[in-house]
């Protein structure tokens, strides 16, 4: 998975998650910080609509941690949130549709 890098090591305790969509498939998504805990939380269930605004939100604070700590964005962090918003339009996701979070780890 990628990783935000400062002289080519991991510069943030950094976490990957894993999302499982409302047609079963399971997916894994990266933060730079273990800020995203703050949003999302293993084995809890979102409706859809609730699910991205908190994975949006977490995803530009983990990058914003990042810049305020290293004077750079993590771009990572903003291509999870692509994926993420891309897998939803692909599932053409109704609001109330669930997505629950199955895995956290850090790295």
């Amino acid at each position: 998975f990628p990783t935000c890098t400062a002289t080519g090591a991991n510069i943030m305790p950094s976490v990957n998650f894993t999302v499982k969509w409302p047609n079963g498939e399971l997916i894994q998504y990266y933060s730079p910080s273990t800020v995203i805990y703050e949003y999302l939380s293993k084995g809890h269930s979102y409706p859809a609509i609730q699910f991205l605004t908190l994975a949006e939100d977490g995803l530009s604070a983990a990058s914003e941690r990042v810049r305020v700590r290293y004077g750079f964005a993590c771009s990572s962090a903003m291509d999870s949130l692509s994926t993420i918003k891309r897998q939803a339009n692909l599932f053409a996701l109704k609001d109330e549709d669930q997505i629950e979070i199955t895995e956290m780890h850090n790295e």
